[in-house]
Protein backbone atom coordinates (compact mmCIF):
# COMPACT_ATOMS: atom_id res chain seq x y z
CA UNK A 1 0.00 0.00 0.00
CA UNK A 2 1.19 3.78 -0.94
CA UNK A 3 2.43 5.61 2.35
CA UNK A 4 0.80 8.75 2.20
CA UNK A 5 2.72 11.81 2.00
CA UNK A 6 1.90 15.37 3.06
CA UNK A 7 2.18 18.09 1.15
CA UNK A 8 5.35 20.84 0.48
CA UNK A 9 5.72 22.26 4.50
CA UNK A 10 3.14 20.27 5.51
CA UNK A 11 3.24 17.26 8.58
CA UNK A 12 1.76 14.47 9.82
CA UNK A 13 0.77 14.95 13.63
CA UNK A 14 -1.45 13.28 16.25
CA UNK A 15 -3.41 15.43 18.35
CA UNK A 16 -4.47 12.89 21.08
CA UNK A 17 -7.42 13.42 23.77
CA UNK A 18 -8.66 11.33 26.57
CA UNK A 19 -12.93 10.67 25.99
CA UNK A 20 -15.60 10.91 29.01
CA UNK A 21 -18.13 8.08 27.06
CA UNK A 22 -21.48 7.32 28.61
CA UNK A 23 -22.38 3.66 29.53
CA UNK A 24 -24.05 3.50 25.68
CA UNK A 25 -20.92 5.00 24.27
CA UNK A 26 -18.52 2.75 26.08
CA UNK A 27 -20.13 -0.08 24.91
CA UNK A 28 -20.32 0.66 21.49
CA UNK A 29 -16.71 1.57 21.78
CA UNK A 30 -15.82 -1.97 23.08
CA UNK A 31 -18.19 -3.56 20.27
CA UNK A 32 -15.75 -1.71 17.60
CA UNK A 33 -12.71 -3.16 19.18
CA UNK A 34 -14.10 -6.93 19.62
CA UNK A 35 -15.08 -6.38 15.92
CA UNK A 36 -11.84 -5.40 14.74
CA UNK A 37 -9.95 -8.18 16.81
CA UNK A 38 -12.74 -10.70 14.98
CA UNK A 39 -12.08 -9.72 11.80
CA UNK A 40 -8.28 -10.21 12.33
CA UNK A 41 -8.67 -13.96 13.82
CA UNK A 42 -11.01 -14.17 10.25
CA UNK A 43 -8.13 -13.08 7.99
CA UNK A 44 -5.29 -15.00 9.94
CA UNK A 45 -7.50 -18.42 10.15
CA UNK A 46 -8.46 -17.96 6.36
CA UNK A 47 -5.13 -17.05 5.03
CA UNK A 48 -4.26 -19.92 7.14
CA UNK A 49 -6.24 -22.18 6.06
CA UNK A 50 -4.99 -22.65 2.67
CA UNK A 51 -1.16 -23.17 3.91
CA UNK A 52 -2.57 -25.96 6.40
CA UNK A 53 -4.17 -27.70 3.64
CA UNK A 54 -1.10 -27.53 1.36
CA UNK A 55 0.78 -28.99 3.96
CA UNK A 56 -1.56 -32.03 4.24
CA UNK A 57 -1.49 -32.31 0.44
CA UNK A 58 1.82 -32.41 0.31
CA UNK A 59 2.07 -35.22 2.66
CA UNK A 60 -0.37 -37.14 1.00
CA UNK A 61 2.63 -36.83 -2.16
CA UNK A 62 0.22 -34.53 -4.53
CA UNK A 63 2.26 -32.70 -6.97
CA UNK A 64 3.39 -28.93 -6.52
CA UNK A 65 1.00 -27.72 -9.30
CA UNK A 66 -1.96 -29.92 -8.30
CA UNK A 67 -1.57 -28.04 -4.85
CA UNK A 68 -4.26 -25.70 -3.32
CA UNK A 69 -3.58 -22.32 -4.82
CA UNK A 70 -2.39 -19.88 -2.22
CA UNK A 71 -4.90 -17.36 -0.93
CA UNK A 72 -3.79 -13.33 -1.35
CA UNK A 73 -3.62 -11.23 2.20
CA UNK A 74 -3.77 -8.12 0.26
CA UNK A 75 -5.72 -5.77 1.94
CA UNK A 76 -7.99 -5.76 -1.14
CA UNK A 77 -8.38 -9.16 -1.79
CA UNK A 78 -9.29 -9.44 2.45
CA UNK A 79 -11.90 -6.83 1.84
CA UNK A 80 -13.78 -8.83 -0.83
CA UNK A 81 -13.29 -12.03 0.88
CA UNK A 82 -14.70 -10.66 4.04
CA UNK A 83 -17.68 -8.91 2.28
CA UNK A 84 -18.36 -11.92 0.97
CA UNK A 85 -18.22 -14.51 4.03
CA UNK A 86 -19.97 -12.11 6.67
CA UNK A 87 -23.59 -12.51 4.79
CA UNK A 88 -23.43 -16.37 5.33
CA UNK A 89 -20.35 -16.95 7.80
CA UNK A 90 -22.70 -17.74 11.56
CA UNK A 91 -19.37 -15.50 13.34
CA UNK A 92 -20.84 -12.72 11.71
CA UNK A 93 -24.18 -12.93 10.16
CA UNK A 94 -25.90 -12.00 12.89
CA UNK A 95 -24.32 -8.82 14.17
CA UNK A 96 -21.87 -7.28 11.78
CA UNK A 97 -24.30 -4.44 10.82
CA UNK A 98 -24.31 -3.07 14.03
CA UNK A 99 -20.51 -1.79 13.69
CA UNK A 100 -19.45 0.58 11.12
CA UNK A 101 -17.32 -0.90 8.52
CA UNK A 102 -14.46 0.95 9.54
CA UNK A 103 -13.76 -1.66 12.67
CA UNK A 104 -13.58 -4.41 10.50
CA UNK A 105 -11.15 -3.03 8.05
CA UNK A 106 -8.76 -1.90 10.94
CA UNK A 107 -8.96 -6.01 11.60
CA UNK A 108 -8.41 -6.95 7.99
CA UNK A 109 -5.53 -4.13 7.61
CA UNK A 110 -3.60 -4.97 10.56
CA UNK A 111 -3.51 -9.04 9.31
CA UNK A 112 -2.33 -7.88 5.71
CA UNK A 113 0.85 -5.92 7.71
CA UNK A 114 1.51 -8.69 9.91
CA UNK A 115 1.58 -10.97 6.52
CA UNK A 116 3.22 -8.71 5.17
CA UNK A 117 5.98 -8.33 7.81
CA UNK A 118 6.11 -12.44 7.90
CA UNK A 119 7.14 -12.36 4.67
CA UNK A 120 9.58 -9.69 4.68
CA UNK A 121 11.22 -11.16 7.67
CA UNK A 122 11.37 -14.47 6.05
CA UNK A 123 13.23 -13.01 3.16
CA UNK A 124 15.26 -11.43 4.89
CA UNK A 125 13.98 -7.75 3.88
CA UNK A 126 12.76 -6.98 6.91
CA UNK A 127 15.09 -5.68 10.23
CA UNK A 128 15.15 -6.95 13.80
CA UNK A 129 14.29 -10.08 15.31
CA UNK A 130 12.41 -12.84 13.50
CA UNK A 131 8.89 -12.38 12.66
CA UNK A 132 6.27 -15.93 12.74
CA UNK A 133 2.87 -16.72 11.42
CA UNK A 134 0.29 -14.20 12.33
CA UNK A 135 -1.31 -15.31 16.13
CA UNK A 136 -5.26 -15.24 16.66
CA UNK A 137 -5.54 -12.32 19.16
CA UNK A 138 -7.02 -13.59 22.48
CA UNK A 139 -10.42 -11.79 23.37
CA UNK A 140 -8.58 -10.99 27.41
CA UNK A 141 -5.44 -10.09 26.14
CA UNK A 142 -5.68 -8.31 22.90
CA UNK A 143 -5.90 -4.42 23.11
CA UNK A 144 -9.41 -2.57 22.08
CA UNK A 145 -8.38 -0.51 19.45
CA UNK A 146 -10.31 0.88 16.53
CA UNK A 147 -9.50 3.62 13.16
CA UNK A 148 -11.70 5.23 11.35
CA UNK A 149 -10.61 7.03 8.12
CA UNK A 150 -13.74 7.64 6.26
CA UNK A 151 -17.06 8.92 7.11
CA UNK A 152 -17.99 11.93 10.18
CA UNK A 153 -14.75 12.52 11.52
CA UNK A 154 -14.60 16.02 12.74
CA UNK A 155 -14.29 18.15 16.18
CA UNK A 156 -16.89 19.72 17.60
CA UNK A 157 -16.94 24.20 17.65
CA UNK A 158 -17.79 24.15 21.38
CA UNK A 159 -14.03 21.82 22.04
CA UNK A 160 -15.82 19.89 24.19
CA UNK A 161 -17.07 17.46 21.82
CA UNK A 162 -16.03 15.15 19.05
CA UNK A 163 -17.96 13.09 16.54
CA UNK A 164 -16.93 9.69 14.90
CA UNK A 165 -18.84 7.43 12.36
CA UNK A 166 -21.37 5.39 14.04
CA UNK A 167 -20.53 6.58 17.62
CA UNK A 168 -21.94 9.76 17.63
CA UNK A 169 -20.88 13.05 19.73
CA UNK A 170 -18.61 11.87 21.99
CA UNK A 171 -17.65 14.26 25.29
CA UNK A 172 -14.12 14.50 25.88
CA UNK A 173 -12.02 15.19 29.40
CA UNK A 174 -9.96 18.30 28.42
CA UNK A 175 -10.61 20.88 26.09
CA UNK A 176 -9.84 20.39 22.15
CA UNK A 177 -8.80 24.19 21.27
CA UNK A 178 -5.49 22.87 20.02
CA UNK A 179 -6.50 21.14 16.91
CA UNK A 180 -10.07 22.95 16.67
CA UNK A 181 -8.20 26.30 16.06
CA UNK A 182 -6.26 24.66 13.22
CA UNK A 183 -8.61 23.46 11.36
CA UNK A 184 -10.62 26.47 11.75
CA UNK A 185 -7.48 28.08 10.15
CA UNK A 186 -7.57 25.88 7.66
CA UNK A 187 -3.86 25.03 8.54
CA UNK A 188 -4.86 21.57 9.51
CA UNK A 189 -6.91 18.55 7.75
CA UNK A 190 -8.12 15.45 9.63
CA UNK A 191 -7.12 12.57 7.55
CA UNK A 192 -8.07 9.49 10.76
CA UNK A 193 -8.94 9.08 13.99
CA UNK A 194 -7.74 6.18 16.09
CA UNK A 195 -9.75 5.08 19.53
CA UNK A 196 -7.70 3.25 21.83
CA UNK A 197 -8.03 1.87 25.35
CA UNK A 198 -5.15 2.17 27.37
CA UNK A 199 -4.33 2.95 31.11
CA UNK A 200 -8.16 2.44 32.38
CA UNK A 201 -9.43 5.14 30.08
CA UNK A 202 -10.45 5.59 26.34
CA UNK A 203 -8.63 8.05 23.69
CA UNK A 204 -8.82 9.36 20.39
CA UNK A 205 -5.89 10.05 18.29
CA UNK A 206 -6.62 11.98 15.64
CA UNK A 207 -4.09 11.92 12.90
CA UNK A 208 -3.91 15.37 11.03
CA UNK A 209 -2.15 17.00 7.99
CA UNK A 210 -0.81 20.38 9.92
CA UNK A 211 1.26 23.19 8.62
CA UNK A 212 4.32 23.81 10.42
CA UNK A 213 7.08 25.58 9.79
CA UNK A 214 10.81 25.08 12.13
CA UNK A 215 10.29 27.21 15.26
CA UNK A 216 13.98 28.70 15.81
CA UNK A 217 16.17 27.66 18.68
CA UNK A 218 17.64 29.88 21.60
CA UNK A 219 21.26 28.63 20.45
CA UNK A 220 21.83 27.80 16.92
CA UNK A 221 24.80 27.88 17.14
CA UNK A 222 25.66 25.92 20.08
CA UNK A 223 26.13 21.91 20.20
CA UNK A 224 25.10 19.88 23.02
CA UNK A 225 26.32 16.14 23.53
CA UNK A 226 23.52 14.08 25.89
CA UNK A 227 24.80 11.29 27.76
CA UNK A 228 22.28 9.18 29.40
CA UNK A 229 22.25 6.92 32.34
CA UNK A 230 20.77 5.22 35.33
CA UNK A 231 22.04 7.12 38.19
CA UNK A 232 21.54 10.09 36.56
CA UNK A 233 19.39 10.41 33.59
CA UNK A 234 21.17 13.09 31.42
CA UNK A 235 24.12 14.61 31.88
CA UNK A 236 24.13 17.63 28.78
CA UNK A 237 27.81 18.89 27.95
CA UNK A 238 27.38 21.67 25.04
CA UNK A 239 30.13 23.49 23.12
CA UNK A 240 30.51 26.15 25.12
CA UNK A 241 32.10 24.19 27.93
CA UNK A 242 28.57 24.62 30.03
CA UNK A 243 27.46 20.98 31.89
CA UNK A 244 23.69 20.34 32.75
CA UNK A 245 22.47 17.41 35.43
CA UNK A 246 18.88 16.19 34.97
CA UNK A 247 18.59 13.61 37.65
CA UNK A 248 16.74 10.61 37.49
CA UNK A 249 13.80 10.85 40.12
CA UNK A 250 13.08 6.75 39.23
CA UNK A 251 8.83 6.78 39.17
CA UNK A 252 8.98 3.03 40.02
CA UNK A 253 11.25 2.74 42.28
CA UNK A 254 9.44 5.37 44.01
CA UNK A 255 6.39 3.38 43.72
CA UNK A 256 7.12 -0.27 44.33
CA UNK A 257 6.34 0.04 48.20
CA UNK A 258 2.68 0.91 47.17
CA UNK A 259 3.00 -1.45 44.28
CA UNK A 260 3.51 -4.13 46.86
CA UNK A 261 1.14 -3.52 49.30
CA UNK A 262 -1.37 -3.44 46.63
CA UNK A 263 -0.02 -6.45 45.00
CA UNK A 264 -0.56 -8.24 48.19
CA UNK A 265 -3.72 -7.34 48.20
CA UNK A 266 -4.68 -8.44 45.24
CA UNK A 267 -3.39 -12.26 45.81
CA UNK A 268 -5.91 -12.22 48.74
CA UNK A 269 -8.53 -11.50 46.80
CA UNK A 270 -10.24 -14.74 44.64
CA UNK A 271 -9.10 -14.05 40.92
CA UNK A 272 -9.89 -15.63 37.74
CA UNK A 273 -8.91 -19.08 36.60
CA UNK A 274 -9.76 -19.94 33.23
CA UNK A 275 -8.57 -23.57 33.98
CA UNK A 276 -11.42 -24.34 35.92
CA UNK A 277 -14.04 -21.60 34.79
CA UNK A 278 -13.48 -19.38 38.16
CA UNK A 279 -14.28 -15.82 37.96
CA UNK A 280 -13.11 -12.80 40.07
CA UNK A 281 -14.79 -11.58 42.74
CA UNK A 282 -15.94 -7.96 43.37
CA UNK A 283 -13.16 -7.44 45.91
CA UNK A 284 -10.33 -8.85 43.30
CA UNK A 285 -12.01 -6.34 40.53
CA UNK A 286 -11.51 -3.53 42.78
CA UNK A 287 -8.27 -4.35 44.56
CA UNK A 288 -6.90 -5.39 41.11
CA UNK A 289 -7.88 -1.83 39.78
CA UNK A 290 -6.22 -0.07 42.82
CA UNK A 291 -3.24 -1.75 41.63
CA UNK A 292 -3.52 -0.38 37.87
CA UNK A 293 -3.66 2.91 38.98
CA UNK A 294 -0.63 2.47 40.66
CA UNK A 295 0.82 1.36 37.34
CA UNK A 296 -0.78 4.07 35.35
CA UNK A 297 0.24 7.25 37.42
CA UNK A 298 4.22 5.43 37.17
CA UNK A 299 3.77 5.62 33.51
CA UNK A 300 2.24 9.41 32.83
CA UNK A 301 4.69 10.58 35.53
CA UNK A 302 7.57 9.29 33.40
CA UNK A 303 5.88 10.03 29.71
CA UNK A 304 5.69 13.93 31.06
CA UNK A 305 9.12 14.18 32.70
CA UNK A 306 10.52 12.72 28.80
CA UNK A 307 8.26 14.79 27.47
CA UNK A 308 9.43 17.87 29.35
CA UNK A 309 13.58 17.01 28.55
CA UNK A 310 13.24 16.80 25.34
CA UNK A 311 11.33 19.88 24.41
CA UNK A 312 13.46 21.78 26.07
CA UNK A 313 16.63 19.85 24.19
CA UNK A 314 15.28 20.40 20.79
CA UNK A 315 14.07 24.03 21.53
CA UNK A 316 17.00 25.66 22.84
CA UNK A 317 20.39 24.01 20.83
CA UNK A 318 21.34 24.32 17.12
CA UNK A 319 22.83 20.65 17.32
CA UNK A 320 22.07 17.67 19.29
CA UNK A 321 24.58 14.78 19.87
CA UNK A 322 23.00 11.44 20.64
CA UNK A 323 24.40 8.23 21.38
CA UNK A 324 23.12 5.02 19.23
CA UNK A 325 22.41 2.66 22.82
CA UNK A 326 21.70 -0.92 22.28
CA UNK A 327 18.13 -0.93 24.78
CA UNK A 328 17.37 -4.04 23.44
CA UNK A 329 20.96 -5.80 24.83
CA UNK A 330 20.99 -3.62 27.90
CA UNK A 331 17.97 -4.94 28.88
CA UNK A 332 19.63 -8.17 29.24
CA UNK A 333 21.23 -7.40 32.39
CA UNK A 334 19.20 -8.70 35.03
CA UNK A 335 20.86 -6.42 37.39
CA UNK A 336 20.01 -3.02 35.86
CA UNK A 337 16.86 -3.93 33.28
CA UNK A 338 14.38 -2.63 35.68
CA UNK A 339 16.41 0.53 36.23
CA UNK A 340 17.00 0.95 32.27
CA UNK A 341 13.79 0.36 31.36
CA UNK A 342 12.32 3.06 33.83
CA UNK A 343 14.49 5.36 32.78
CA UNK A 344 13.47 5.19 29.07
CA UNK A 345 16.28 5.54 26.89
CA UNK A 346 14.49 4.18 23.70
CA UNK A 347 12.02 6.99 24.37
CA UNK A 348 13.93 10.02 24.64
CA UNK A 349 15.91 8.83 21.39
CA UNK A 350 12.53 9.00 19.03
CA UNK A 351 10.97 11.89 21.07
CA UNK A 352 14.41 13.62 20.44
CA UNK A 353 13.99 12.56 16.43
CA UNK A 354 10.67 14.08 15.28
CA UNK A 355 10.53 16.63 17.66
CA UNK A 356 14.18 18.01 16.24
CA UNK A 357 13.46 17.55 12.81
CA UNK A 358 9.97 18.51 12.18
CA UNK A 359 9.32 20.56 15.02
CA UNK A 360 12.96 22.92 15.28
CA UNK A 361 15.16 23.58 13.04
CA UNK A 362 17.79 21.56 14.67
CA UNK A 363 19.97 18.93 13.27
CA UNK A 364 20.06 15.87 15.08
CA UNK A 365 24.00 13.80 15.25
CA UNK A 366 23.73 10.00 16.09
CA UNK A 367 27.19 9.06 17.47
CA UNK A 368 28.31 5.44 16.29
CA UNK A 369 27.63 2.81 18.45
CA UNK A 370 31.21 1.74 19.09
CA UNK A 371 32.48 5.08 19.37
CA UNK A 372 34.24 5.30 23.03
CA UNK A 373 32.88 8.27 24.40
CA UNK A 374 33.28 7.62 27.75
CA UNK A 375 37.03 6.03 27.35
CA UNK A 376 38.29 8.84 25.32
CA UNK A 377 40.16 11.87 27.57
CA UNK A 378 38.04 15.20 26.39
CA UNK A 379 41.45 17.04 27.12
CA UNK A 380 43.94 15.16 25.17
CA UNK A 381 42.06 12.51 22.81
CA UNK A 382 43.50 9.42 24.54
CA UNK A 383 41.56 6.18 24.23
CA UNK A 384 41.69 4.15 27.22
CA UNK A 385 41.74 0.15 26.35
CA UNK A 386 39.29 -0.32 29.63
CA UNK A 387 36.99 1.69 31.55
CA UNK A 388 34.57 -0.91 34.14
CA UNK A 389 31.87 0.87 35.08
CA UNK A 390 31.65 0.86 38.73
CA UNK A 391 34.71 3.61 38.06
CA UNK A 392 33.21 6.69 38.09
CA UNK A 393 35.53 9.10 37.55
CA UNK A 394 37.86 9.53 34.64
CA UNK A 395 41.88 10.07 35.33
CA UNK A 396 43.93 10.36 32.00
CA UNK A 397 47.22 8.79 31.76
CA UNK A 398 48.57 11.17 29.13
CA UNK A 399 47.88 14.90 29.70
CA UNK A 400 46.19 13.88 33.91
CA UNK A 401 42.94 15.02 33.47
CA UNK A 402 40.50 13.89 36.71
CA UNK A 403 37.07 14.77 35.94
CA UNK A 404 33.60 12.44 36.24
CA UNK A 405 32.95 9.66 34.01
CA UNK A 406 29.39 10.39 32.52
CA UNK A 407 30.62 14.41 32.34
CA UNK A 408 33.47 13.80 30.13
CA UNK A 409 31.63 11.07 27.87
CA UNK A 410 28.90 14.35 27.07
CA UNK A 411 32.00 16.46 26.41
CA UNK A 412 33.04 14.07 23.65
CA UNK A 413 29.54 13.79 22.43
CA UNK A 414 29.21 17.82 22.38
CA UNK A 415 32.37 17.76 20.23
CA UNK A 416 31.82 15.29 17.50
CA UNK A 417 29.50 17.40 16.18
CA UNK A 418 32.24 19.42 14.71
CA UNK A 419 33.58 16.71 12.92
CA UNK A 420 30.55 15.77 11.15
CA UNK A 421 30.14 17.64 7.97
CA UNK A 422 29.10 15.19 5.21
CA UNK A 423 25.60 15.65 6.95
CA UNK A 424 24.42 12.18 7.01
CA UNK A 425 23.43 12.75 10.39
CA UNK A 426 25.51 9.61 11.95
CA UNK A 427 28.87 10.84 13.42
CA UNK A 428 30.57 7.44 12.53
CA UNK A 429 30.45 7.92 8.87
CA UNK A 430 32.48 11.30 8.38
CA UNK A 431 34.11 11.13 5.02
CA UNK A 432 36.58 14.01 5.57
CA UNK A 433 38.20 12.53 9.39
CA UNK A 434 41.23 10.10 8.79
CA UNK A 435 40.85 6.76 9.64
CA UNK A 436 42.15 5.92 13.24
CA UNK A 437 43.32 2.35 13.83
CA UNK A 438 41.10 0.62 16.59
CA UNK A 439 42.93 -2.27 18.78
CA UNK A 440 40.77 -5.09 19.44
CA UNK A 441 38.11 -4.00 22.29
CA UNK A 442 39.16 -0.59 23.25
CA UNK A 443 36.31 1.07 21.08
CA UNK A 444 33.58 -1.53 22.12
CA UNK A 445 31.22 -0.65 25.26
CA UNK A 446 30.00 -4.31 24.90
CA UNK A 447 30.98 -7.37 23.07
CA UNK A 448 28.33 -9.66 21.86
CA UNK A 449 30.59 -12.44 22.37
CA UNK A 450 32.37 -13.94 25.10
CA UNK A 451 36.35 -14.96 23.77
CA UNK A 452 37.49 -17.96 24.94
CA UNK A 453 40.65 -18.29 27.75
CA UNK A 454 41.98 -21.19 25.92
CA UNK A 455 42.38 -21.38 22.07
CA UNK A 456 41.16 -23.67 19.51
CA UNK A 457 41.87 -24.66 15.79
CA UNK A 458 40.04 -22.77 13.68
CA UNK A 459 38.32 -20.78 15.97
CA UNK A 460 38.44 -16.99 16.34
CA UNK A 461 38.69 -15.17 19.34
CA UNK A 462 40.75 -17.51 21.23
CA UNK A 463 43.90 -16.51 22.95
CA UNK A 464 45.66 -13.61 21.65
CA UNK A 465 49.50 -13.35 21.13
CA UNK A 466 51.53 -11.80 23.39
CA UNK A 467 52.42 -8.48 21.41
CA UNK A 468 48.33 -7.83 20.84
CA UNK A 469 47.64 -8.21 24.65
CA UNK A 470 50.30 -5.44 25.45
CA UNK A 471 48.76 -3.32 22.91
CA UNK A 472 45.24 -3.62 24.13
CA UNK A 473 46.27 -3.01 28.18
CA UNK A 474 48.43 0.90 27.00
CA UNK A 475 46.14 3.82 26.17
CA UNK A 476 46.04 5.08 22.70
CA UNK A 477 46.38 8.79 21.18
CA UNK A 478 43.97 10.02 18.68
CA UNK A 479 45.37 10.84 15.09
CA UNK A 480 43.58 14.00 15.86
CA UNK A 481 41.95 15.03 19.03
CA UNK A 482 37.91 15.85 19.29
CA UNK A 483 38.21 19.52 20.96
CA UNK A 484 35.22 21.96 21.73
CA UNK A 485 35.59 24.83 19.24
Amino acid sequence: MKKFQPQPGFVVQAFRFALDPNAAQEHALRSHCGAARTAYNWAVGWVGASWWQRRAEESYGIAEEQLTQWRPWSLPSLRKAFNEAKHTDWRFAAWWEENSKEAYSTGLANAAAAFDNYAKSKRGQRKGKRVGMPRFKSKRKARLSCRFTTGTIRVEAGGRHVTLPRLGTIRVHEPTVKLLDRVQAGTARILSATVRHERGRWFVSFQAEVKRDPEGVARPDVAVGIDLGVKTLAVMADSTGEIRTVANTGHYDAARKRLRRASRTVSRRQGPDRRTGQQPSKRWEKANAARNKVHHRVANLREDALHKLTTAVAAEYGTVVVEDLNVAGMLRNRRLARRIADAGFGEIRRQLDYKTSQRHATRIIVADRWYPSSKTCSGCGAVKAKLPLHIRTYECDACHLVIDRDDNAALNLAALAAAAVTGTGVAGDQDTAPAVSKSRGADQKTRATRFRRTAEAGRAGGATLPHQRQTETRDRTQAEALLLW
